[in-house]
């Protein structure tokens, strides 16, 4: 009995070095640099989060911990996939008019 061939085969994606500016990641044995300017969900990650990447398909990057998903050409044409985030930017609170007449009163 022979078994059929599930899918097309795919090599590893590897972390190979991690700088304060971004990372370097192998690629079908070509390293490609990712800089934390143009892919910032990477930029506070840790080396373990960085490290742990998945290549489910020749096109398709995956790191599970973080949750980003990466096509393999917005690694070499980022112009042509712009930054799309749900999550907003920090923002300190800021003690609306009505708190502030409140904290007067005491």
């Amino acid at each position: 009995m022979r078994s059929g061939q599930l899918g097309e085969s795919t090599s590893a994606a590897e972390v190979t070095n991690v700088s304060r500016h971004g990372f370097w990641l192998l690629l079908d044995d070509e390293e490609r640099f990712l800089p934390f300017e143009q892919f910032p969900w990477f930029a506070e990650a840790s080396i373990a989060q960085l490290t742990k990447v998945e290549r489910p398909l020749p096109h398709h990057l995956y790191w599970p911990d973080l949750d980003v998903d990466l096509h393999v050409d917005s690694i070499d044409s980022p112009e042509s996939y712009p930054l799309v985030s749900g999550a907003r930017p920090n923002k300190s609170p800021q003690r609306t008019p009505a708190a502030r007449t409140r904290s007067r009163r005491r």
